[in-house]
This record gives C-alpha cells, structure tokens and sequence, in this order.
C-alpha cells in the first residue's frame, strides 16, 4: 500500500481524516458508491459515520480503494482484490519489521 504522508500540521493535511463523502470518494477513484460499499463489506476498508450515520473516507483509505479498482478492472474478483491488498500490506510490515531487527542486529 502506499506509504503514509509524516503526521500532519493540520487536519486536512492527515490522510487519515474523513474529510470526504462516499459520493466525492467514489467520483475522485472513478468508481460507483456502491463499490466503496462492496470493499466495507469485504473489510478492507471501514470508513468512519459523521453524527448523520453517513460514510466519510480518508485519503489513505482512497489509495487502498483506488488499488482495489486497479485490480479489479484488471480482471480479478473483488473478493481476491482485497485479499491480495491486505497480503501486500502485511508483507510490507513484515519487510519493514525484518528491516528494522537487522538494523538492531548490526548496531549491537
């Protein structure tokens, strides 16, 4: 997944912050509403409720999602789309773990 931006001066700078509505989020990756749905329910993203119930997406969350359609106009089901998303991301913490003990491991 892509990697996230350093933590932000302001709000609006945070990927992490819902700033946009499920219909902005869906016309910004070129997708329908329903699409970010179908990712909710197959748990690869959980967009958070304003006080209205309404779904509100990060950008970080948009970058998952945008990878999401990528694999899926590709020809994969979405289904193995998230699987294979949720795989990328662990192998990367994984990497980045291993990274981080050899750099441990050579400074000791």
């Amino acid at each position: 997944m892509p990697p996230r931006s350093p933590r932000p001066v302001d709000k609006f700078d945070d990927d992490d912050y819902p700033a946009y509505t499920m219909g902005r989020a869906a016309e910004m990756i070129g997708t329908a509403p329903a699409f970010l749905r179908a990712l909710g329910e197959h748990r690869l993203i959980t967009p958070l409720r304003s006080e209205g119930g309404h779904r509100r997406y990060s950008r970080y969350q948009l970058r998952i999602a945008a990878r999401a359609r990528e694999l899926v106009d590709a020809g994969t089901p979405i289904e193995a789309a998230c699987r294979i998303i949720i795989l990328e991301d662990q192998l990367e913490e994984a990497q980045r773990i291993n990274e981080d003990l050899r750099t441990r491991d050579a400074t000791s």
